[in-house]
C-alpha cells in the first residue's frame, strides 16, 4: 500500500485540533439524526395515514441514502469533510421541516427523498470523521460511542415516536430533528477544523457518473423494495424495472471507466482488503433482516406477546452488540482485524441456525437469549472491518471507502428485505395451500379470527428466513477466508 504522503498527514491531523469532545459530541447528534430515523417514523405510520390519507413505505428515504452514499464520500475526499457534513446537516433539516408541513402523502413522500438526500451524507462522513479523529489504537472508542447511539435509538425511538403520535402530532417525529441538528450543525462549524487544501487540477467532481449511480441505483432498489408488494415479481412493472435498472449498470460501467474522478473507482474493487470488507458487510446487512423485520412478528404471532414486549424480545441485541464492539480491540490486537470478524460471524451463523430448532411456541426468554447472543457476535464481526478497512487507506481515499462499505451494507438489507419476504410468504403458501401473504396473515391473527395452524405456518417461515440468514453469515465467512488478506495492510498513523 505504501506511507502516506506527508500531505495526507498534514490534513488528518488538524481534523482533531479543534475542541475535539465538541466534535465527537456533535458527530454522536448527527448520527442519533440517522439512527432515530430509521425507528421513529414507523411506529406513527397509523396516526400519517388517517391524517394524510393513502398508505406509504417510507422506502423514498431509505433509497435516498443508498443511492447518494458513494456521491458524499467522493465528495468529502475531494473538498472536505466539514463542508459535506454542513450542507448534509442542512439538508436534512430542511427536509424535517418540509416533512413536518406536508399536505398529503405524495408531498410527505417527496420530502422523506430530500431528508434521505442529507442522510446519506450524515452516515458516511460521521464515520469518515471518527476514523480522521483518532489513530487506530483509539479507533474503537469512537465507534463503540456510535454503536451506542444506534443501540439507545433503537430501544428508545419506537416508544418515542408513539409517545409524539399518540399525545401531540405525528409532525412532531420530525420537528424533534430541528433542535439536535442544530446543535449538532453548531458544534461542526464551531470546532471542528480542516485544514485549508489546495486546489488542484484533480478537484473535479464527476456529476454524470453521480447521475448514472443515481438513477441505477434509485431503479434497482425500487425494483427490489415494490417487488412482491406493490406489484407481483414477474409483472411487467417489475421486470421492466430490472430491465432499466441493468440497462443503467452498464451505464454506469461506461461512464465511470471514461470518468478522471470517478464516484465509485474501480480501486474500491481492485483491492482484496476493500472488496472483502464490502462483500461481508453486504452479507450483513442481508442477514440483518430476519431479525429486525421478522422477529417481531413471530413475537406477536407465535409468542403472543404484546407489542412492547416483542420490541424488547428484538432490542435486547441492540445492548450486548455495543458492548462486545468496544471489547472486539482487545481481540484484534491479538489475532488480527479478519480473524476476530471470522469468529463473530462465525459464532453468529451458529445462533441463526439455532432458532429454528427453538420449541413451538417457547418462552419470550429463548428467542431474547439468542438475539443477546447474536448481537455480542456480530459487535465482534462489524467493528473489526470498519476500522479495519479505514485503517489501511490514507485521508484522500477514507471517505471513499468509508462510502463503500455503508452503501454495500444498506444494498444487502434491501436485497434481503426483497428476499427473505419472498421466502417467507413462499413457506406460507406452501403451509396454507396458497392462501395470503405474510401481512394479510399477521393482520387475520390481530383480529383473532386465525386457527392454530396459522401460527405454525407463520413459525415455519420466520424459521426458514432464519435459515437463509444463517447462510448469508456463512457466505461473509467464506469470504473473509478465502478473499480477504490474513493481515489487513495498516497505514501508519
Amino acid at each position: 500500500m505504501g506511507s502516506t504522503s506527508s500531505a495526507e498527514r498534514e490534513a488528518a491531523r488538524p481534523a482533531a485540533a479543534g475542541r475535539r469532545g465538541a466534535v465527537v459530541a456533535a458527530l454522536m447528534l448527527s448520527m442519533a439524526l440517522a439512527a432515530l430515523d430509521a425507528t421513529i417514523v414507523s411506529t406513527a405510520v397509523p396516526q400519517i395515514v388517517g391524517d394524510l390519507g393513502g398508505f406509504s413505505v417510507f422506502s423514498g428515504y431509505l433509497l435516498a441514502v443508498t443511492v447518494t452514499l458513494p456521491l458524499y464520500g467522493k465528495l468529502s475526499d475531494t473538498f472536505g469533510r466539514k463542508p459535506v457534513l454542513i450542507a448534509g446537516s442542512a439538508l436534512f433539516l430542511l427536509g424535517s421541516l418540509l416533512c413536518a408541513l406536508a399536505w398529503n402523502m405524495g408531498a410527505l413522500i417527496a420530502f422523506r427523498v430530500v431528508q434521505g438526500l442529507g442522510g446519506g451524507a450524515l452516515q458516511g462522513t460521521v464515520q469518515t470523521l471518527a476514523a480522521d479523529l483518532y489513530p487506530l489504537k483509539d479507533r474503537p472508542k469512537i465507534q463503540s460511542k456510535l454503536s451506542t447511539v444506534w443501540a439507545v435509538s433503537a430501544v428508545a425511538g419506537p416508544g418515542l415516536g408513539g409517545v409524539l403520535a399518540a399525545y401531540a402530532d405525528w409532525r412532531w417525529i420530525f420537528l424533534i430533528n430541528l433542535p439536535i441538528g442544530a446543535l449538532a450543525l453548531w458544534l461542526i462549524v464551531r470546532h471542528l477544523h480542516e485544514p485549508k487544501r489546495e486546489a488542484t487540477a484533480h478537484a473535479r467532481v464527476d456529476w454524470a457518473g453521480a447521475l448514472a449511480v443515481f438513477a441505477c441505483g434509485g431503479v434497482l432498489l425500487t425494483a427490489l423494495v415494490q417487488g412482491g408488494v406493490a406489484w407481483p415479481w414477474l409483472s411487467a412493472p417489475s421486470l421492466a424495472l430490472f430491465g432499466a435498472g441493468l440497462a443503467l449498470v452498464a451505464v454506469v460501467v461506461l461512464v465511470e471507466r471514461r470518468a478522471a474522478e470517478p464516484i465509485i473507482p474501480g480501486w474500491v474493487w481492485r483491492r482484496r482488503t476493500i472488496a472483502a470488507v464490502n462483500l461481508a458487510l453486504g452479507a450483513l446487512g442481508l442477514l440483518m433482516v430476519a431479525p429486525s423485520v421478522f422477529l417481531p412478528t413471530y413475537a406477536q404471532s407465535v409468542l403472543g406477546l404484546a407489542p412492547v414486549a416483542a420490541g424488547f424480545v428484538l432490542s435486547v441485541w441492540t445492548l450486548s452488540w455495543p458492548v462486545s464492539a468496544a471489547l472486539s480491540q482487545h481481540v484484534y490486537r491479538r489475532i488480527g482485524f479478519r480473524n476476530t470478524a471470522m469468529l463473530g460471524i462465525g459464532t453468529a451463523a451458529l445462533i441463526l441456525f439455532a432458532f429454528p430448532f427453538l420449541p413451538y411456541p417457547g418462552q419470550a426468554w429463548q428467542p431474547a437469549l439468542l438475539m443477546l447472543l447474536l448481537g455480542a457476535a456480530l459487535g465482534l464481526f462489524q467493528l473489526p472491518l470498519i476500522v479495519g478497512v479505514q485503517s489501511t487507506v490514507g485521508w484522500a481515499e477514507r471517505g471513499t471507502t468509508t462510502a463503500s462499505v455503508l452503501f454495500c451494507r444498506q444494498t444487502g438489507q434491501t436485497i434481503g428485505a426483497a428476499v427473505f419476504g419472498a421466502v417467507a410468504n413462499g413457506v406460507l403458501a406452501a403451509r396454507l395451500g396458497g392462501a395470503g401473504d405474510l401481512d394479510s396473515v399477521t393482520r387475520a391473527l390481530d383480529s383473532g379470527s386465525a386457527p392454530e395452524a396459522t401460527r405454525r405456518a407463520i413459525a415455519d417461515a420466520v424459521h426458514a428466513v432464519y435459515l437463509g440468514a444463517a447462510c448469508a453469515a456463512a457466505l461473509a465467512f467464506l469470504v473473509l477466508l478465502f478473499l480477504a488478506p490474513r493481515k489487513f495492510p495498516v497505514l501508519k498513523d
